[in-house]
Parts: C-alpha cells; sequence; structure tokens
C-alpha cells in the first residue's frame, strides 16, 4: 500500500485559529483541546484580542489570521476554524485564500437548522454581545434579517470576563448568565423552535440552556463535529460478514 505525504502533521486534519487570551477554559470549550474527540491544531493569532474582534472593527486583523490559517495548513489541516463568531465577516476571504474549507463562526449554521424547523418557528441568536453584532455579521452568514438575537448582557459577568479577558472566572456565575438570557430570548420571541450560540465560550452552557428552554442548542461544538466528519469520515468496514443476518451465536460462532 502506498500512501501521500506534502505535509508534516498527519491524523489533526482540524486547524483552530486563536485570539490572544489568558481567562481560563473548561472543558466544552473551543480552547480546551479536552473538548474534542479527535487531535487538532492551534495557532494564536498574537494581535487579535476579544475585545478587538468583539467589540471594536475586527477588518484590520484579518491578514493576521490569514497567515496563521497558512501555518495551520502547511503543517497539515485539511480544514480551519476560528475561536469567535464574529470573525464571520472574513469567511470568504479567508476560505478563498487558505484554498481548504472554513469554519469562521457558529452563525453559519443558522439557515441549516432553519431549515429543519417546522413552518412558524424561527431559530434564536444568543451572543456574547448583542450590542455589537452587526448587520455586516448577519449579512456574512446569510442569516434572514429580523433573526431574534440576545446577548448575555454588556455588563454581566460572562460577558465582561470574556471580553476583558480575566484571569479568573466564576463558572457558576456564567453559568447563570448564559441560562438567564436564553430565558430572556425564549420569552421574548416565544416562536423559538432553536437556539444558536454564537459565542464559542458558550458552549459549556449548551446543556443547561436545553434544559431552561426545552429547545435544541446548535453551538461551535456541533458545528466542527460536522465539519470534522466531512475532513476525515469514518471508514466502515465492508464484507459479507457484514450484512448477513445473525440469526443466533452458539459458542461464539453463527448459527
Amino acid at each position: 500500500m502506498k500512501t501521500t505525504g506534502g505535509k508534516t502533521v498527519f491524523g489533526a486534519t482540524l486547524g483552530i485559529l486563536m485570539l490572544n487570551t489568558r481567562f481560563p477554559r473548561i472543558p466544552g470549550d473551543i480552547g480546551n483541546a479536552g473538548t474534542w474527540p479527535f487531535p487538532v491544531q492551534y495557532r494564536v493569532v498574537r494581535s487579535a484580542t476579544p475585545d478587538a474582534v468583539v467589540r471594536q472593527d475586527a477588518g484590520p486583523l484579518l491578514d493576521d489570521f490569514i497567515a496563521a490559517g497558512r501555518e495551520l495548513v502547511e503543517m497539515g489541516c485539511d480544514g480551519i476554524a476560528t475561536n469567535c463568531g464574529f470573525l464571520v465577516p472574513f469567511q470568504e476571504e479567508m476560505s478563498e485564500v487558505l484554498g481548504v474549507p472554513v469554519a469562521s463562526s457558529s452563525l453559519l449554521q443558522v439557515q441549516m437548522v432553519q431549515r429543519t424547523l417546522p413552518a412558524g418557528k424561527s431559530v434564536g441568536i444568543l451572543t456574547i454581545s448583542a450590542e455589537t453584532l452587526s448587520d455586516a455579521h448577519i449579512d456574512a452568514a446569510a442569516i434572514p434579517p429580523g433573526t431574534p438575537v440576545v446577548g448575555t448582557g454588556a455588563t454581566s459577568h460572562f460577558t465582561t470576563q470574556i471580553l476583558d479577558d480575566a484571569s479568573e472566572i466564576d463558572f457558576d456565575q456564567a453559568r447563570a448568565d448564559n441560562v438567564a438570557a436564553a430565558r430572556r430570548l425564549v420569552d421574548d420571541y416565544p416562536d423559538i423552535g432553536a437556539i444558536v450560540l454564537e459565542c464559542t465560550n458558550m458552549v459549556p452552557y449548551a446543556a443547561d440552556i436545553r434544559n431552561a428552554t426545552g429547545l435544541p442548542v446548535f453551538s461551535i461544538y456541533t458545528y466542527l463535529l460536522w465539519f470534522q466528519a466531512a475532513l476525515l469520515p469514518r471508514r466502515f468496514p465492508i464484507g459479507l460478514d457484514d450484512i448477513r443476518p445473525v440469526r443466533g451465536r452458539i459458542g461464539g460462532t453463527r448459527t
């Protein structure tokens, strides 16, 4: 059997571009490698802080993300993701320049999720910063205008500790902030049939949000599991034993 080379690292097909942060990342967070049931590769974009990307104009950082993405592709990654939903305006140019599939934002799921819902139901978006999630972000993700959006609150513990890049986070309070925001979302928009989490740091609270609202919850975790499944499809065994019905077993043999 012959195999093709041409890259340095094999078996880690997904590369993740990270903002430059110091806040703690628990399992479920995109930046905790233990979150993923497959190996990933990371690159930190040193110029990109949470404040610069979410509260300010991230546009000047595009070249830095492309440079870091190229490093990951050269190392062997077959697909690139980022760790902030607010980077969705970079989607088109990054995928064109890097030459591999790019998953820039959890928001790219919204259209797909909408197609799964019954008539009269809509997707609701939960974001870390409703104040700065602009029409440009919505348009870049091809999200229908008027899609419900609720934030965790500019002064909430979750929002301030993440965007101010605090060295400590009270994760119980962060969970409470996310659940409270999700409840506001469904209270304000009773026709919501599913929730998409914009922020990659919300994933540890997805199960709590599901329990509190009773709605399906989509996130960067659900998106990248789908993305990775295409980059490295599961191989299934093929043979007669795999299609013959098993009528019974005696002593470990077919009967």
